[in-house]
């Protein structure tokens, strides 16, 4: 039983730390414990060797101050100073020593022997005992600085380090207990933020796992926090909806396609029928010029197909460029003016100067043809036979709109009508093939802007006309 306990504890800690997050969090703490680690012992260090090096300055000054004392009243003027320093509270070390090196007197019971054989600072730490020491066992160090008399006596001034020792270990307690507190700190906040983070990503796995399920309507979780998290659910959510909108689109081509193409299709067939019924040379000239009408009106509309397959794949974005939107239009414009004028209409052109965007030149100027295509189409009416067409700058970027005074379409139809195939009865009658529309929004889309639809006149209920707006966003070439 012990053994399976321990296999599955360690079963438990290889899949947490196979988790990223987990292991980036054992790594943040190993090297902060190393930089913890490394401060302690860098301060204390440094501490210790600021209180020796005050220190041996301090012994140094004395021993300058005892010269001094010997200089100008001899021995019995040194002997008096060192009693009475040598009971001050906090006092340094103090040996008298005669010539063959015998201590005569001090606050120093015993010195390690060869200390005092030598002028100067002694090589390394001492031991000594102190008077009331309990045991000959009970060892000090110290450091000291021995000179000697003109009549041949030896001075030694040291200093206990005891005191640097403390304030070392006291400096080391203190700041191990800070970085404990701060390392405890960091376990706890890394559990919180790590646990809400592990739940967030489990969240969105499970998210992950119904839109691979084929659920494209699944979003991932947006707390609103505006974090990294955040930033990566939105920027998939939008992938996603992109991905609903081109799947739901090859849905739609896919049945439009059945069903509205299966009509021209039975047309040619039954023409192709008739013309081998028809044994007039005449009769088999009208039938193959029928065909080839029916085959061209075949071939735009794949055309067609093709187009916006090639804008929503974005192919077409390396040959965008800075190009005059007014321009384009206006090129566009007298292209159809005499089909205009054909059909009874006319174009008024209101075109602003300075309208330049940034964007592909051959497919806007195929969406503006589709839009005024489709006003010449249908937007003749009892109002004025005027197709206007106008562009200028709005809201910080630059819209052109095409309008006629037509019968209009519905508002609750204006997000129909820009599916592919899609037409309206009243449009049945006129040649077309659904697609126009569906290809202007695809460009805007591409440029990063949009296709909006509002009535001509708003006011009326019927004849109210229509009018398309493609909507670009702020280009820095304005």
């Amino acid at each position: 039983m012990a053994e399976k306990g321990t296999s599955a504890a360690l079963a438990r800690f290889q899949m947490l730390y196979r988790n990223t997050a987990v292991r980036l969090s054992a790594l943040y703490l190993l090297l902060f414990a190393v930089c913890a680690a490394t401060l302690v012992f860098y301060v204390t260090s440094i501490s210790e060797s600021q209180l020796q090096r005050r220190m041996k300055d301090s012994v140094a000054e004395e021993v300058g101050i005892l010269n001094d004392i010997f200089t100008q009243g001899g021995l019995q003027a040194l002997l008096s100073v060192l009693e009475r320093q040598s009971h001050q509270p906090g006092a340094n070390l103090y040996v008298i020593a005669g010539p063959n090196g015998e201590m005569l007197a001090g606050n120093v019971a015993k010195l390690q022997p060869g200390v005092i054989d030598a002028e100067g600072w002694t090589d390394r730490p001492f031991l000594y005992n102190r008077f009331g020491d309990q045991s000959s066992k009970d060892k000090h160090m110290a450091v000291a600085n021995v000179f000697f008399l003109d009549n041949g006596m030896r001075i030694l001034v040291g200093r206990d380090l005891g005191e640097p020792e403390n304030a070392r270990l006291l400096v080391r307690q203190a700041l191990m207990l800070a970085l404990g507190i701060m390392g405890l700190g960091a376990l706890i906040i890394w559990f919180a933020i790590g646990r809400r983070a592990l739940q967030r990503i489990d969240r969105m796995s499970g998210a992950a796992q119904n839109i691979m399920a084929g659920d494209l309507s699944e979003r991932l979780p947006v707390t609103g926090s505006g974090d990294e998290f955040d930033r990566l659910s939105t920027s998939l959510n939008t992938m996603l909806s992109r991905m609903e909108r081109l799947d739901e689109g090859l849905r739609q081509v896919s049945d439009n396609i059945a069903h509205d193409l299966k009509t021209p299709l039975t047309r040619l067939r039954n023409k192709a029928e008739s013309a081998l019924g028809d044994k007039s040379e005449r009769g088999h000239t009208a039938a193959l010029e029928d065909i080839i009408a029916e085959s061209d009106q075949l071939i735009r509309t794949f055309n067609a197909l093709l187009m916006i397959s090639r804008v929503e794949a974005g192919s077409a974005v390396a040959e965008m460029s800075d190009i005059d939107l007014s321009a384009v239009a206006s090129e566009v414009a007298e292209l159809y003016e005499p089909v205009a004028e054909d059909a009874g209409l006319s174009i008024e052109k209101v075109l602003a100067a300075d309208c330049r965007v940034r964007g592909n030149r051959e497919l806007i100027g195929q969406a503006i043809s589709n839009l005024i295509d489709n006003a010449i189409k249908y937007g003749g009416g009892t109002g004025p036979n005027t197709i206007v067409l106008v562009t200028s700058r709005a809201g910080g970027g630059t819209e052109l709109a095409v309008s006629d005074h037509g019968p209009g379409v519905p508002d609750d139809k204006y997000e129909e009508v820009t599916k592919r195939f899609v037409r309206l009865d009243e449009s049945r009658s006129k040649p077309g093939t659904g697609l126009g529309l569906a290809l202007a929004v695809a460009v805007m889309e591409l440029h990063g802007g949009r296709i909006d639809f509002a009535a001509t006149v708003p006011d009326k209920t019927e004849n109210s006309g229509l009018t398309v707006k493609m909507v670009f966003p702020e280009s820095k070439a304005n």
